[in-house]
């Protein structure tokens, strides 16, 4: 499936509201519009700067740096729309554009952002930032690995892999929780967090941090039962005596029906 289409299915179980079949037409309109105007193209290079010019100069995406948590970033037609997103949200649009268009390009979830891989057939290999269009260095690349992990971070062979479309789906749908989170929408941060648990089931962070959100509605005796797991499976962790504290608050509260 490709990584759009995961997302679209994604989208659509965490929110019964989301127009997945009005996304779907605008996707396949502007791959229309991109080939009727690149295919005829034969030098594939020369296809990809057109691309890159179509969607970032003459449609105009760009990343949206004023709110770069919003959940309007996340949501494709919320970026559609707007036409601003966060990398993974306007990545995953070009690259269903690129796809029509007969290029090699790829995903890569590198440690600080989603980029994308271009893997010519000469063997050459070319990285782009999908927040604004631009062809990344490695010295660039490097830079940013940096700032995240510390001045002695090396990139290695994972770090600039082809990713799987279903763990940029898990990273996708982790953003899209903490921006609801930010938002303070609970119920859907929840159906997000259901998701992922269905994607890995038993996993003790997401089970704490589903905790949190049945803390944030009112669901204290849930979210004892949640934060109590996480305890159990990681009692080492930092947060696990905090969480102690909680749980026996937490129990301490009488028993709502919801």
């Amino acid at each position: 499936m490709p990584l759009v289409e995961g997302a679209l299915a994604m989208t659509a179980l965490t929110d019964p509201a989301f127009p997945k079949g009005w996304v779907q037409i605008q996707l396949e309109r502007m791959a229309k519009e991109a080939e009727h105007a690149l295919m005829d193209e034969p030098n594939p290079h020369v296809r990809l700067d057109g691309l890159i010019r179509l969607f970032y100069r003459e449609w105009g995406f760009e990343g949206d740096e004023q709110q770069y948590f919003s959940s309007d970033n996340i949501y494709l037609d919320k970026v559609l729309d707007r036409k601003r997103g966060i990398p993974v949200s306007l990545g995953a649009i070009f690259l269903y554009l690129a796809n029509h268009l007969d290029l090699p390009v790829s995903s890569v979830g590198f440690p600080t952002q989603f980029i994308l891989k271009v893997t010519w057939y000469q063997g050459e290999v070319q990285y782009i930032n999908p927040f604004d269009g631009e062809f990344l260095s490695m010295r660039t690349l490097r830079g940013w690995l940096k700032g995240a992990k510390g001045p002695f971070a090396q990139i290695g062979d994972a770090d600039l892999a082809n990713a799987t479309n279903s763990d940029i789906i898990k990273r996708w749908l982790t953003v899209m929780k903490s921006a609801l989170l930010r938002e303070e929408q609970y119920t859907d941060a929840l159906r997000c967090s259901d998701l992922a648990l269905k994607l890995q089931p038993d996993d003790p962070h997401e089970i704490r941090d589903r905790g949190y959100i049945y803390q944030k509605l009112d669901c204290s005796h849930v979210a004892a039962s949640d934060y109590s797991y996480f305890i159990e499976q990681c009692p080492e962790d930092p947060a696990a005596e905090l969480l102690k504290l909680q749980v026996a608050a937490l129990n301490e509260e009488p028993l709502t029906l919801h």
